[in-house]
């Protein structure tokens, strides 16, 4: 009787172990998934970053007297740069603020790309309209690294959050990640006006 009780504890402790085992490895292979996908979002700002300062050395050569708007564009960039988030430590603060950094990027390049308006000759440069193209296609990326960061930081936090996961990732020290949100005021329309 003694040898029967003791292959089941033994059988038992074999399966929960493996059980433990496949739980942590499919954790960390998550985890691994949401770094790797916060790291392609910040490819893809730091692209648009590194497209700056080219578009606004074309910008100057025809706008000179906007150098208000060029220097907000360029300080905008230069603090876009200097915030970074530790892909394993996810604040929803640090997250917020690395948005408003980014956000404030897209607000100057946005002033930068209206006042070009004003400008013929310079709506028809090659070099900026390359540039111009380039920013719209990178826009673009940014959007869909966000998207994919937000998919995969959905996956992970499933299998942190669902039963029996949930006991497993408490045991093992995996939280939930925070995802990219709108931006606050995204839920209000732009207004458009031809006066």
């Amino acid at each position: 009787m003694k040898k029967i009780v003791l292959i089941v504890v033994v059988a038992l402790a074999v399966l929960g172990g493996c059980s433990a085992s496949s739980a942590y490895n499919g954790m960390v292979e998550s985890e691994e998934a949401v770094t790797t996908s916060w790291s392609n979002v910040e490819t893809q700002y730091q692209r648009r970053a590194d497209l700056i300062p080219n578009l606004v050395n074309t910008v100057k050569g025809y706008a000179a007297h906007e150098s208000q708007t060029l220097e907000a564009v360029v300080a905008a960039r230069s603090k876009a740069t200097q915030i970074t988030v530790d892909p394993t430590n996810l604040t929803p603060e640090k997250l917020q603020e690395y948005q408003e950094a980014q956000g404030a990027v897209t607000s100057a390049l946005g002033r930068l790309l209206a006042i070009t308006e004003n400008y013929p000759d310079l709506k028809a440069n090659e070099q900026f309209q390359e540039l111009q193209a380039q920013l719209e296609g990178t826009e673009n990326r940014i959007a869909v690294a966000r998207k994919d960061f937000n998919e995969t930081v959905q996956n992970f936090n499933l299998k942190v959050r669902r039963f029996p996961g949930n006991i497993w990732a408490g045991i093992f020290g995996f939280d939930a990640k925070e995802k990219f949100g709108a931006e606050a005021g995204a839920e209000k329309a732009p207004t458009v006006s031809f006066d």
